[in-house]
This record gives structure tokens, sequence and C-alpha cells, in this order.
């Protein structure tokens, strides 16, 4: 039988509490994503200070994002094992005391192994927000939630590199790191004074944590985004070998989980297979990764069509790239709302319509609309990804209704499917504007050449979305265990 913890954080049943749960929640999801994009500003000056190349700070980026990668799933499992609230906790301190040791880190790889901690604390941020707004927020304003969720995620991206050149120019790249310990201290205390307390089980009914299933997924993962991201856009033998180890990993850990699952007194699957035998989670998750690897070409080939085919500058095209993320945040809240009023299954097939149709313009975009035709597609785009982020987070996380022990490593796949379309749309995505836009360099291709590498881009978006379009209308809606309609 399971007894609550012996202490509670006050006020958790006041009309405040949701509030401060959403509060510490959002700055939870926003530090993490904050942690993406304000170092990539700093490249540039880290490679002066510590006399580095390029393709050695660049690591501090990819540290960051192979961390959260490989352990997200894994964070979730163990937030669903030994309570969310205290994991989070944990993960806020991991991340704010990671902070700290980046900003004095007095070598390269001394930062860049701080980074990779830092993205631990992340990764435990992202999976446990989710599976906790589940926890505490009322069902009715779940969609809500989600929504404010994704716009903390969209404005974190879309202020990270502003905020960054800004501590640069005024306190040096210590500051990217240092900014963290406040934003930390201050969502160590929401979180402590809102978040409902876990639920305490006996230690005889806490299955052990499956630590097989767990390295052998990170490593997996690690081989999967380290071939999507070595080789600096070509496709080599390294490359080819790590698929084949990540495909080789794949299958011994669902043999793994598979055992795992079947031997009784053992550890707890990392991942319950059972999760996948009704097609609702399933459906939702390659959704994700096929709508994300869209997402993510407007962040790769955007840069090169403004540039080099519209002529821009590089703070127009800056401008010009900051619709997306300026879109996304300003419709994340009122997504959620129309997921609240309408329900998952409707706002998703509109979102996944909106894209469509802003891909489809995209590919067929002329020269001669400039700017003014390319955000325009960009902004329906994202308009539509914010409509489908808060929908099919609702409809996964309220898949697990009846099975909130889950919850933690559902979102941790949910945020998993998003990271692995991140890193394939920047690899694949890439690859095809860069075949489409003909054999010559792409720093020195025509503005021609460009645009047809937009336009085929694009166009294989589109066909990415009609596919995640067409799963959303064969699965009709996530229907929970005992439920005769979609949630």
């Amino acid at each position: 039988m399971t007894q609550p913890a012996l202490t509670t954080p006050p006020n958790t049943s006041s009309p405040a509490a949701p509030r401060g749960v959403l509060a510490s929640l959002s700055l939870a999801m926003l530090l993490s994503s904050l942690g993406t994009s304000i170092a990539n500003v700093g490249l540039p000056t880290l490679a002066q200070a510590f006399g580095a190349s390029f393709q050695q700070v660049q690591w501090v980026v990819l540290a960051y994002l192979l961390a959260i990668t490989t352990v997200v799933v894994s964070v979730g499992r163990l937030g669903d094992l030994l309570g969310r609230r205290r994991l989070l906790l944990a993960g806020i301190a991991l991340f704010t005391g990671a902070s700290l040791l980046c900003g004095l880190a007095p070598s390269l790889w001394l930062l860049i192994a701080a980074r990779a901690v830092q993205g631990l604390g992340a990764a435990v941020m992202m999976a446990l927000a989710m599976a906790l707004v589940a926890d505490a927020v009322p069902k009715a304003r779940t969609g809500s939630a989600m929504g404010l969720l994704g716009t903390m995620s969209a404005v974190g991206t879309a202020l990270g590199p502003t905020l960054g050149g800004v501590l640069i120019a005024g306190w040096g790249w210590p500051a990217l790191f240092f900014i963290n310990l406040p934003l930390g201290g201050a969502a160590m205390w929401l979180a402590r004074r809102y978040l409902p307390a876990d639920r305490e089980r006996a230690a005889t009914q806490r299955p052990r944590f499956d630590m097989a299933g767990t390295v052998l997924l990170a490593a997996t993962l690690a081989a999967y985004a380290l071939a999507m991201t070595l080789g600096h856009g070509s496709f080599g033998t390294l490359n080819a070998a790590l698929l084949v180890c990540a495909g080789a990993g794949l299958a011994l850990f669902v043999g793994v989980e598979h055992r795992a699952a079947g031997r009784a007194g053992g550890a707890a699957p990392l991942v319950p297979l059972a999760l996948f035998k009704g097609p609702a989670l399933g459906a939702g998750f390659a959704m994700g990764a096929l709508v994300t690897t869209v997402v993510m070409a407007t962040l790769v080939v955007g840069p090169f069509y403004l540039s080099g085919a519209l002529g821009l500058g590089a703070a127009q095209v800056g401008l010009a790239m900051s619709c997306g993320p300026l879109v996304s945040a300003l419709a994340g809240v009122p997504a959620g709302r129309l997921v609240d009023r309408l329900g998952t299954q409707r706002t998703t097939v509109a979102g996944l319509i909106a894209m469509a149709a802003g891909s489809a313009a995209l590919a067929l975009l002329p020269t001669g609309l400039g700017v003014t035709g390319y955000v325009s597609a960009l902004a329906v785009i994202t308009a539509g990804y914010a409509l489908f982020q808060a929908a099919n987070n609702t409809a996964v996380m309220a898949a697990t209704a009846l099975q909130p022990q889950q919850r933690g490593v559902t979102s941790g796949l949910l945020n998993l499917s998003r990271n692995l379309g991140l890193v394939t749309g920047a690899s694949a995505m890439g690859a095809v504007f860069a075949w489409a836009a003909g054999s010559q360099g792409i720093a020195t291709a025509q503005p021609g050449a460009l645009a047809a590498g937009m336009q085929a881009t694009f166009g294989v978006a589109a066909v990415l979305v009609g596919v995640a379009l067409g799963i959303a209308l064969a699965w009709g809606g996530v229907r929970p265990a005992g439920s005769g309609r979609p949630v």
C-alpha cells in the first residue's frame, strides 16, 4: 500500500498552487531550452579564449545535446521509480552546479565535460516537467499547461542567442553559464514550494532499476547521434559503422527489455514494451520525430537560402529566422487552450495540415516573393507546430492516465522522439539540400541552385508531414484503456 510522504510542500491545495506548479515547471523548461541555444553565439569567443578550432569548440554544444539524447528516457524512468519531485529537484541542482563549473572552467575540455553534466540535469528537467504536469494540473487544464511548456521551450530557444550576445559583450563568455545560477535558484525554490510531494513506496514494492537496459540504450542513442553529427556534412565509413552499431544496439535493447519484462522479481524494464502494443503512444512518438525533422530543416536550410538566394545580410537573416521561434512562443498558450476546447485529435490534424501547407508553400515558393514569402510560410509552419506539439504531448501523456507510474518514461520517450528528429533533420535534410543545390560548395552556390535546394528540401518536408498526417488520421486519437472516445 502506498503512503504519502511525511513532508508535503505547503499550499499545494490552495487556488494559487496550480499557478505555482506551472511557474516551477515552466522555469525548468526554460532553463533546459536556454542551455541548448545560448552557447552557440559564444563559440567564436570560446575559440579565441582557448585557442581552439571550430571543430573543437562545437563540442560545447554537441556534448550538451548528446547528454540529453542519451539519458532522457532513463531519467524519466528513474523518476517513475524514485519519485518525480525529488528527482526534478536533483536535476535542477545538477544543472545549476554544472553551470557554475562551466563558467569557472580553466580549459576547453573541462568546459565540455561540465556541459555534458549540465545536459544530464537538463534531461531530468525536460523528461519530468511534462510528467509532473499530468500529476499536478487538473485534467481540464492539461492542454493549456502543455501549451505553456511549449511556449517556454520556444522562448528559451529564441532568447538564447540574443541574451548570449548581450552577456558576452558585457561580462565575457563565463556569463553565458553564470546566468543560470539565479534562474536555477528560483526554479529550485518554486519546485520545493509548490510541487506535490512524491508518494512513498515500501522498498519491497519498488522494482529495481534496469541498469543493463539503461547502458545499452544510452550507447545505442549515442552511436546514432554521433552518426548524424560527425563528418561535418559528409557521410563516410565512420558514420555508416556507427549506424550499424546503433541498429545492432537497438535489436539487443529490445531483447533485453523483453527478457526483463518476463522475469519475475527482476529489474523493471527501462522501457515497458507493452507501451507500444496499442497504436496510440507509438503513433505519437513517430509523429513527433517526423515533425521535428521538418522544424530542424527550417533552421538548417533557412540561413543559406536567405543569405545566398535572397542576398540578406547577417542581421537581416537573424531577424527573419527569429520569426519562427517568435510565432511558436506566441502560439503556445492559445494552442493549449484549443486542445482543451476541441480535443487532441482535431487539433493534431489542424496543426499537421498547417505544417504541410507551409512546407508546400516553401517548396513552390518563387524567389521573386522574397523574404516576405519566406517568412509568411515559416510562420504557418511554426504556428502549426505549436498546435501539433500541444495536442500530441497532451494526448500521449493522457494515454498514461490509468498507468501514472509510467508517466516519467513516457515523457522521456516524447523528448527522445523530439531530439532524434532534430539530429536527423540537421543531417538528413541538410544532405537533401546540398544534393539538390548541386555539386559545388554551398558557400559558393549560385542563388538559383540554393533556391532549388530549398524547394527540394521542403518538398521532402511536405511528404514527411503528410506521413504524420496519415498516421494521425489512421490513429484516430489516443484512447486510454476503458475509454470509448478520444481524449
